[in-house]
């Protein structure tokens, strides 16, 4: 009977901005004396932490596959994946739906390298998936600097031993050469260890690599001059005040508030389009700048508040009154909903990161006023940080108070202001 052939793969990625700049890393272990037998990494633009994490699962698997091609045809090889991605992991394992449209076609894609029953799939804590990790770092790292990662600057393989029949394979779309040398030696290797069955060695084969060799593109970005708008009735008394409620209008001060940004929004002279929450409170906000520039101002829907619920109204007292354990699951988890029907933080990220990029898109390196609200702004922020969503209980916005993020086409992201009140005083 012909022995069974097993490999580790340990894989991740990550984006700095999710989506951001992007990339990954995956390794390939000898299971029986912890060698390394291969690594892979690469650059791949702009991403969130999920592609990424995905594209490195396919990584491993494409890498593991090319060190004991016989193994996999037979059917005697088996892989055990270790990620530090729940996500990747339980969808993989068939534990948890694969909703989102972007993971689907990435999870097929994975499910295709081998059959479902040579893979095993394994979580494992950050601290374990140091090696896969400083790769996905590495690839982003010389991505910044315009380029593509290479096995020569790699100190990934510091964190497990490391022989001398190490492949240093390509991304998934790089070259063959000195990397295919490289997995036949170390599938030459396995070959020759007791209980190696009938695998044999093997050229690894591999697509074009596509080049990075353009420096970033550090030209003029799309300017994102983010302003919460002014006071309504109910900002001052701190309540609630979202997408599902009353809609209020601009109070006497917020109409002061909008007069004085116009006012030295004029003065600066930078804006070039102008883009509202369709609810009335930026409208008025917007309109009022609009009459100073002579701009037209544009309705962006996603860039409306959160829908609070049965929240909206109230006072944060009198929700912990009310609604005290719905207001402590909403505070732990960004994907906890307001009581009664409200949007998670999870849910406006996603809304309000689609509304980024179509906008990003539409005013490429133009300088844009978007009058929202707090939640937009404060999402916005965080992402261009890289920030976990409890970063948004941690910073302070003010009526009519002005921050401002540069998104630059190469996928890098500038923080610039955060809640300049200046044109109030």
């Amino acid at each position: 009977m012909t022995q069974s052939r097993q490999l580790v793969v340990e894989a991740d990625g990550g984006s700095r901005g999710n989506p951001g700049p992007a990339g990954y890393g995956a390794v390939v272990i000898d299971p029986v004396t912890g060698e390394t037998l291969a690594e892979t990494a690469e650059y791949i633009g702009v991403a969130t932490n999920n592609v990424a994490e995905y594209k490195g699962l396919i990584a491993g698997l494409k890498a593991a596959k090319a060190l004991l091609p016989d193994a996999s045809a037979d059917g005697t090889l088996q892989v055990r994946v270790r990620m530090d991605s729940k996500l990747v992991v339980e969808q993989m394992s068939g534990r948890w739906k694969i909703k989102h449209p972007d993971m689907k076609p990435l999870a097929a894609e994975a499910a295709r390298i081998l059959p479902a029953a040579a893979v095993t799939y394994e979580w494992i804590p950050r601290e374990k998936n140091k090696h896969a990790d400083r790769l996905a770092n590495e690839a982003m790292d010389a991505g910044r600097h315009g380029r593509q990662w290479e096995p020569s600057a790699s100190t990934a393989a510091l964190d497990t031993p490391r022989p001398s029949t190490t492949a240093v394979l390509p991304p998934v779309s790089g070259p063959p050469g000195d990397a295919a040398a490289g997995a036949a030696r170390a599938r030459a290797a396995l070959s020759a260890r007791p209980g190696a069955g009938t695998a044999t060695a093997a050229a690894a084969t591999a697509t074009p690599q596509v080049g990075w060799a353009a420096a970033p593109d550090l030209g003029a970005p799309a300017t994102f001059v983010l302003l919460r708008h002014g006071e309504t009735a109910l900002t001052p008394e701190k309540r609630f005040s979202g997408s599902g409620g009353s809609d209020p209008e601009l109070s006497a001060a917020g109409r002061d508030q909008a007069e004085r940004i116009a006012r030295s929004l004029s003065e600066r002279g930078t804006i070039q389009e102008i883009v509202s929450s369709p609810l009335r409170r930026c409208r008025e906000t917007a309109a009022a700048v609009a009459a100073r520039l002579g701009l037209e101002v544009r309705i962006e829907d996603g860039l409306r508040e959160t829908d609070f619920g049965a929240w909206e109204g109230l006072t944060f007292a009198e929700v912990r009154e009310r609604y005290g354990p719905d207001l402590d699951a909403w505070l732990a988890s960004a994907k906890a909903a307001p009581t009664g029907g409200g949007e998670s933080f999870a849910e406006v990220t996603r809304r309000v990161a689609a509304t980024r990029d179509r906008l990003t898109a539409r005013y490429a390196g133009r300088t844009v006023l978007l009058v929202t609200h707090v939640t937009p702004i404060k999402t916005l922020v965080r992402l261009a940080l890289g920030a976990p969503p409890e970063a948004m209980f941690r910073m302070e916005l003010s009526a009519a108070s002005v921050s401002a993020v540069a998104y630059y086409s190469d996928g890098n992201v500038s923080l610039r202001l955060l809640n300049d009140t200046s044109h109030l005083r």
